[in-house]
């Protein structure tokens, strides 16, 4: 009868255990509770990110089109993960780019694949994801209001509509992607360039323009508006353009210090892997790659407020180094509410169909079309840096650590082992 009731006892002692296990596992699964315990809240997503998430009801769509053999899978899964603890409807796949060949190339994906992120039908494609990336390609897709973009044409540009090699034709559909519409407009057709106009872009001219479009586009940029100048080695089509804002293009092209290191033998591809402190390249951790590029130069005080965008080591050497600036950024106030932002490039060839897919070549534009739009509301993320990463160790606690491990650790073990042996041979 004791047996019984100790089994029965025993029995319904180990059923309670189960029952609350199993009833602690459900509540986690439906109550899941996270904290973040490290320095910084590095696992955690910023206030910045979890009120845009707040704002944003529709469901949030990704595809990371990466091989199986990636562990970058891990980390985006994890990063994902963060989301969907303020957002659940937030959804993430993985598809091997090698087993949908014809989407991969239909997404025109690099060998390093890429995430494309979807909201409310609209899409954008990041080559490298962490939270500024995807929180700003968020914010982007949010907005429904579509912009305009001119592109002049008439002289030989590059046109947003191409699709030869030297076209803009894939950086005009990345634009589209992200509500950016393109436009190209003659103005010999034309009094003045049109006010629904947000940005200009003149893309190296092949021929002179007529002194009637020198005009229009001085009043353009007189009137406070904003403009990207894309410029080439030796093409002086620009030059009373250029001058207009107080520039000069330097002839030849720029020889880089840099290219043997990417294994580029052409000496006049330039490879951008630092930036100046811009708000164009903040956060820009991807290099950008410019191939035939020009060296700008401030000639004439314009007014304007000029920032170095982007340059280029002239030697490998520091004391013989010169850098030499190929991206320039001009600002000032006008009678306008908002501040006119002008960016002049030494080359117009990494937004080329050629080349935009090169690493971060059509990030650097989108950012540079961005800043020209006052599009301001992208959030400034700052890195997380956890705190005391670093353990400094004085000579003496080297050396004592080292006395310790190597000799009085080994010792304490030998000696214990030593007495419990005697103590087991007594018994």
């Amino acid at each position: 009868m004791k047996f019984l009731l100790h089994a029965l006892k025993t029995a319904l002692l180990t059923l309670a255990m189960l029952s609350a296990v199993g009833g602690l596992a459900y509540l986690t699964q439906r109550y899941p509770l996270q904290l973040d315990l490290t320095a910084n809240a590095n696992n955690s997503l910023s206030e910045a990110s979890q009120k845009l998430l707040a704002s944003l009801p529709e469901p949030i769509e990704m595809t990371a089109y990466l091989k199986k053999s990636q562990p970058v899978r891990l980390q985006i899964a994890q990063l994902i993960d963060r989301y969907r603890r303020h957002k659940p409807n937030v959804r993430l796949q993985f598809i091997d780019p090698e087993e949908q060949p014809e989407k991969a190339r239909e997404l025109e994906l690099s060998p390093e694949g890429a995430v494309i992120v979807t909201y409310q039908g609209r899409s954008e494609k990041l080559s490298f994801i962490d939270e500024v990336s995807l929180s700003n390609a968020l914010l982007h897709l949010a907005s429904s209001e579509p912009r305009w973009i001119s592109f002049l044409a008439g002289h030989g540009e590059r046109s947003p509509n191409g699709e030869a090699n030297f076209d803009l034709g894939l950086f005009a559909k990345e634009l589209a992607r992200r509500n950016l519409k393109s436009l190209t407009i003659n103005l010999t057709q034309l009094a003045e360039i049109p006010a629904n106009a947000a940005l200009l872009v003149i893309a190296a001219p092949a021929v002179p323009l007529l002194p009637e479009e020198i005009g229009i586009i001085k009043r353009y940029i007189e009137q406070g508006d904003n403009l990207l100048v894309l410029a080439e080695p030796n093409n002086s089509n620009l030059t009373e353009i250029l001058q207009t804002l107080g520039l000069r293009l330097l002839s030849g092209s720029i020889i880089a210090a840099n290219t043997k290191l990417y294994g580029i033998n052409n000496p006049n591809f330039v490879i951008a892997n630092h930036y100046p402190s811009h708000s164009i390249t903040r956060g820009l951790q991807l290099i950008t790659l410019y191939p035939e590029v020009a060296a700008l130069v401030n000639q004439t005080d314009s007014g304007f407020h000029s920032q170095i965008l982007l340059s280029a080591d002239s030697s490998e050497d520091p004391a013989l180094n010169i850098p030499q600036t190929f991206g320039l950024s001009l600002s000032r106030n006008t009678n306008k509410t908002s501040e006119q932002r002008i960016v002049v490039m030494g080359d117009s060839d990494f937004l080329s169909n050629t080349y935009l897919g090169n690493v971060g070549n059509l990030d650097m534009g989108v950012r540079i079309i961005n800043w020209l739009l006052h599009d301001d509301r992208f959030i400034d993320i700052p890195a997380k840096v956890a705190s005391d990463k670093q353990l400094v160790l004085t000579q003496t606690a080297v050396t004592l650590i080292g006395f310790g491990f190597l000799i009085a650790l080994p010792f304490i073990l030998l000696v214990s082992g030593l007495i419990v042996w005697r103590w087991r041979k007594r018994r």
